[in-house]
């Protein structure tokens, strides 16, 4: 098994019923803060809903809210099946730890087709070659940047866009890279569910340090990933009010756009004006 299929395992508990439990151990790796990583929590899930969905196991879409930060340890997934329909199957899945809920979603679970789109105006982000871009370390004390998913998932980033490391930010709120699983595995519509929300976050091309908490990450996923690379960006459209939105968008080694998602994260605004972008 892979590092990411053993950190996402999940065990059947219980007797059955209309909700299903399941046991999971968080696996600290997964982490940034110390906190699990948003996107490994919702493949926890996806984990536990694929089980309970049956002969529709791949995840398509997903919406999430993000109640309290979870902890490495222990964990019970709980799914419920609402809908079983001709093609696709809706549940309702929460992470717990300690009896309090964590991560409350909703899952579709059906089929992905493994081919190109019919039309798509999502063109791949532009990148340099992934040799020559940098491979983001999991430890950057002088940005108080503490992130052992770094050490599973290698993140190369474009080095054009690494101002914020020298102080100076390009104010564009982007984020751009490759990324890899640091075991070799292959990519699968699970896992991208972690390369949805990169680290480092596009906070930091804005100036902005600290931990960004996700609040509500909403993710779809349009086909099973090729072998190699993915090519990510992950973009910031507005900041205000102690929140910020991303988008971010996930293509394959064949330039297909195989996931999207946007969501909302608590931000301390910093008292000084924003840098101004190209």
């Amino acid at each position: 098994m892979s590092d990411f299929s053993t950190a996402t395992e999940v065990r059947p508990r219980g007797t059955g019923g209309p909700v299903r439990e399941f046991g999971a151990a968080l696996d600290p790796r997964w982490s940034v803060g110390g906190k699990p990583h948003g996107g490994y929590l919702l493949a926890v899930l996806g984990r536990a809903a694929a089980e309970a969905a049956g002969d529709r196991p791949r995840l398509t879409a997903v919406s999430a809210s993000f109640l309290e930060a979870a902890a490495p340890g222990g964990a019970v997934a709980e799914v419920e099946v609402l809908r079983v329909g001709r093609t696709s199957t809706q549940l309702r899945a929460r992470l717990l730890q300690d009896g309090r809920p964590k991560v409350e979603c909703l899952i579709t679970q059906g089929a992905l087709e493994d081919g190109d789109a019919w039309w798509s105006a999502a063109e791949p982000a532009e990148l340099p070659a992934e040799r020559d871009c940098f491979l983001a370390p999991p430890e950057v004390p002088e940005l108080g940047l503490s992130a052992p998913l770094l050490s599973v998932v290698e993140h190369r980033l474009d080095p054009g866009l690494l101002g914020f490391t020298a102080g100076r930010p390009s104010g564009r709120g982007l984020v751009l890279g490759w990324q890899r699983l640091a075991d070799g595995a292959a990519w699968d519509p699970l896992s991208v569910l972690v390369a949805l929300d990169p680290i480092p976050s596009a906070t930091l091309d804005l100036g902005i340090a600290g931990w960004a908490p996700t609040i509500q990450f909403s993710a779809y996923v349009r086909r099973p990933p090729a072998p190699g690379a993915l090519r990510t960006r992950l973009r910031a459209t507005d900041v205000g009010a102690g929140t910020m939105d991303l988008a971010a968008h996930v293509w394959d080694a064949k330039g297909r756009l195989v996931a999207q998602a946007t969501q909302i994260a608590a931000v301390r605004i910093p008292g000084t004006p924003a840098p101004r972008g190209p």
